[in-house]
């Protein structure tokens, strides 16, 4: 494991054993110990998509709703190949350290999210306490926006050419209206998200962290390129526990653990265990 001040740790252990409740705040550093990629820079994007590399395209002019106007095959092969990615990709044990700190908080806890992949709701999270604040990939909405409304992926199946990024498999519809349907995510340059999930999820939010007298907020993986998250934990009442071996700066009060998700966790259940936090 990477060398870490151990006063730190022990000060994050300690926060979290006073808190009453958990405020999980997570960007999408914290799939990349699930083997996820996190598009990191231009050039993370385009290794990680060299066909669209090889076609010039950044990644602000795919995760767009033009791109399912212009080239919708090109749009659903980036997407769908995604879809598919999120489907077998299994919630590394960070997530589960995290669901144990959540468990035994006395106020419960809440989920604020950048992520599209539902890996919390995979990890066995309560879907009533995750705010995905940019949709999700596993619901759909239509391209055109014909209607607010928003529908399951869980039957869509998408066959995709990830050599050449291509969906090869028939494209999915609106139910409605029969235009292209697309994921419901927030995208660059976006006026047609249906928003309707995620304002439900974050009405729900709200009640929940006004339940807390005294949470700890754990960030992970929230970069500052947007800052979405990073904005929400450092607005939240309580000690914030910043994880993240790159943009590691915290606002006066909070705590800096300069590692990736799963190693910063695992050093903390550690100690927590130590100081029998789950023998109670």
């Amino acid at each position: 494991m990477t060398k870490v001040d151990t006063r730190v740790i022990g000060e994050a252990a300690n926060a979290i054993i006073q808190a009453d409740g958990l405020i999980i705040a997570a960007g999408a550093g914290l799939g990349v110990d699930s083997g996820l990629p996190d598009f990191r820079g231009q050039q993370g994007f385009w290794k990680a998509y060299p066909a669209l590399a090889e076609a010039g395209l950044e990644f602000t002019e795919i995760a767009n709703p033009l791109a399912f106007s212009m080239s919708p095959k090109l749009a659903w092969g980036f997407y769908g190949h995604r879809l598919n990615l999120y489907r077998k990709t299994i919630p590394h044990e960070g997530f589960h350290i995290l669901k144990q700190i959540a468990d035994r908080m006395p106020n419960g806890f809440q989920v604020f999210t950048s992520n599209v992949d539902g890996q919390f709701q995979k990890a066995g999270f309560n879907e009533n306490k995750i705010y995905e604040c940019h949709g999700s990939i596993h619901h759909l909405q239509c391209a055109e926006s014909c209607r607010p409304n928003i529908w399951s992926a869980d039957s869509l199946i998408i066959e995709t050419d990830d050599v050449h990024c291509l969906a090869v498999s028939e494209l999915p519809t609106c139910p409605y209206c029969r235009e292209f349907a697309r994921p419901n995510i927030l995208m660059f340059d976006d006026f047609n998200w249906q928003s309707e999930r995620a304002d439900s999820q974050r009405a729900k939010m709200t009640k929940n962290i006004q339940q807390m007298q005294s949470p700890v907020i754990i960030e992970l993986g929230a970069g500052e390129s947007v800052a979405t998250v990073r904005y929400f934990s450092e607005s939240q009442p309580g000690k914030l526990i910043r994880i993240n071996p790159r943009d590691f700066d915290v606002p006066n009060g909070g705590l800096s653990v300069k590692l990736g998700a799963l190693e910063g966790l695992t050093l903390i259940v550690n100690t927590l265990s130590t100081l029998g936090y789950f023998e109670n």
